[in-house]
């Protein structure tokens, strides 16, 4: 139970890619993290399977009232929809801030590292995402790679849920390192 007691915040909004939500999810807890969605939406949020409408899911804290003190680490899944929605959201990029300010590890995958770019994150980082974001990326200062999962600098990002088993590796890995250099 590498992630034993470790909270970690989902931060989603309607529009995410179901699997890039629930597997690392599953992962987390399986690795013993209590996860939490954290949503713009009221109480629930919609995932979406690429272009089709999928399953709904709990939110368990209101975006209004998370607090990156709360949490040890942040999951941002990709989507089109959702991390379009969440870089237009001050509060949500005003948390996403918060945890790196905090040195807390962002996890982000497929199309979440447009919050990153938001959030003033990726200047100077070696990242990777959807090859659509590449040229954002660039714009924003970032390194960008074609690789299946990256970690730079308290940053984990992946290209898409094929990417999915790497991914969730690599964050348990990074979240169980950064927990151990935040007792120290």
């Amino acid at each position: 139970m590498k992630l034993k007691n470790m909270n970690v915040a989902i931060l989603a909004a309607d529009g995410f890619e179901q699997s890039e939500l629930a597997e690392p999810k599953k992962a987390l807890e399986q690795a013993g993290a209590t996860a939490k969605i954290v949503s713009p939406a009221d109480k629930q949020v919609r995932g979406w399977n690429h272009h089709d409408k999928a399953d709904l899911f709990p939110v368990d804290v209101p975006l209004d009232q998370a607090r990156a003190d709360d949490f040890d680490a942040l999951l941002l899944p990709g989507g089109v929809a959702n991390p379009d929605q969440l870089r237009l959201l001050p509060k949500a990029v005003e948390l996403v801030k918060k945890f790196a300010a905090q040195g807390k590890p962002i996890a982000a995958i497929c199309h979440g590292p447009w919050t990153l770019i938001e959030a003033g994150l990726v200047k100077g980082k070696k990242l990777t995402s959807w090859p659509s974001l590449k040229t954002d990326l660039k714009n924003a200062g970032a390194n960008w790679v074609d690789q299946e999962v990256v970690a730079d600098r308290g940053l984990i990002t992946s290209r898409k849920p094929a990417d999915l088993p790497a991914f969730n590796e690599k964050m348990i890995e990074e979240f169980a390192a950064s927990r151990h250099a935040r007792a120290r």
